[in-house]
């Protein structure tokens, strides 16, 4: 017999059990059988039945007593268990339910209802068991999760920049926020020929482990492309090719990078469907170089063009992603980037003060979190 088909009679009126414990193994049921609560209790713990059919009224322990002891059984399996009160008329079949009971019949007990009761609380019983189960099941799959973002986010921040170079005559100040524990933001900085450096900032799509791993993948890409090239168009062009060549457009990413000399202050720009490239003049203001090009492994041949601007002490160029553009919520309209190049002080005294002014501008009006990753870097030329 199916341990589901158990049944556990309980009554103390030995012709009433007789006879319940005949029709229900008539009917397909294996039963067991005692007189007595406190005898109850202990079969249960030696076998649970699937449904506990109970006599309310008995000597010594009654049915609604015994009911509450089961109910409090430490053993959730065991004080969960299905139970179908038998009651007399006149009996209150309030104090079953209040009890703790699932069900009730009263007596004389008319076999169709019996097996009609014990069915619906065996379906009912199945359905809890299976989303208890299915609870755990994304219990672990929300730990196992956690596992995961915790992974990833200790391997992103080991790709983010702890230390900006010393470069004499330059001040460097970055910014790094994601919305959860990863996001899809990264940059980076790297030495090419001819005393340079790369700046670069990227955006990935989309957030969580997925877009960290695509990040992971842009730091390598900007390595490699580095490694082959000396221009920063050349440099975007072979990360496009081998973006598109491993995800054949489906996943993609906006960047922007500046080739900078650190001697003369000349700089090339360019840009891939990323947010425009803000130049502080210092005491004039700011101007923004638009990308040119679109986002990195979206189309397979692109050209990169390379925009060209010369720094003087005091001015500052800032690479940044669209999370800087604050939220949209409130009553409060998105910062575009041209609102944004307004509010940025262009007597900012140092590269940190300019990027904090320029996240209080940007932010000021939100008391909310920020709906995207945030990530900057100000690079500034000493006065």
């Amino acid at each position: 017999m199916e341990p589901y088909r158990q049944i556990l009679i309980v009554d103390d009126d030995a012709n009433s059990r007789a006879l319940l414990a005949r029709m229900l193994s008539a009917a397909g049921y294996s039963c067991r059988e005692t007189d007595n609560a406190p005898d109850a209790l202990r079969l249960i713990q030696e076998g649970q039945p699937s449904v506990l059919l109970l006599d309310f009224k008995m000597p010594g322990m009654d049915g609604a007593q015994a009911l509450k002891q089961l109910r409090a059984d430490s053993n959730p399996a065991i004080a969960q268990l299905p139970v179908i009160m038998l009651t007399g008329h006149g009996e209150s079949e309030v104090t079953c339910l209040e009890a703790g009971a699932d069900d009730f019949v009263i007596k004389p007990i008319k076999i169709e209802v019996l097996r009609a009761r014990i069915e619906a609380q065996l379906r009912l019983h199945s359905l809890r068991v299976q989303l208890q189960q299915q609870n755990k099941d994304l219990e672990e799959w929300r730990r196992t999760h956690e596992r995961d973002l915790a992974a990833a986010r200790a391997t992103q921040q080991s790709l983010i920049p702890q230390k900006p170079p010393q470069l004499p005559g330059w001040e460097i100040a970055t910014c790094f926020r994601p919305v959860i524990e990863v996001g899809g933001d990264i940059y980076g900085w790297l030495p090419i020929k001819n005393g340079r450096w790369l700046f670069w900032i990227a955006d990935a799509t989309g957030h969580g482990a997925s877009a960290a791993l695509l990040t992971t993948l842009a730091k390598l890409l900007f390595h490699h492309g580095q490694e082959q090239h000396d221009g920063p168009g050349a440099i975007m062009e072979a990360v496009n090719n081998d973006l598109r060549g491993t995800f054949s457009g489906s996943s993609f990413m906006s960047a922007m990078c500046v080739a900078l000399d650190p001697q003369s202050g000349r700089a090339s720009v360019v840009g891939a469907g990323h947010p425009p490239l803000l130049v502080t003049r210092f005491g004039r203001g700011t101007e923004a170089i638009a990308s040119s090009s679109p986002p990195l492994g979206l189309i397979e041949k692109s050209e990169f063009a390379e925009t060209v601007l010369e720094l003087n002490p005091g001015d500052a160029f800032t690479l940044y992603t669209d999370g800087l553009f604050g939220a949209g919520t409130k009553g409060r309209t998105q910062t575009s980037p041209t609102q944004l190049a307004g509010m940025i002080n262009p007597f900012a005294p140092s590269a940190n003060a300019l990027l904090e002014l320029m996240l209080k501008a940007a932010t000021s009006d939100s008391t909310d979190s920020p709906p995207d990753d945030v990530a900057a870097v100000v690079v500034r030329r000493s006065n």
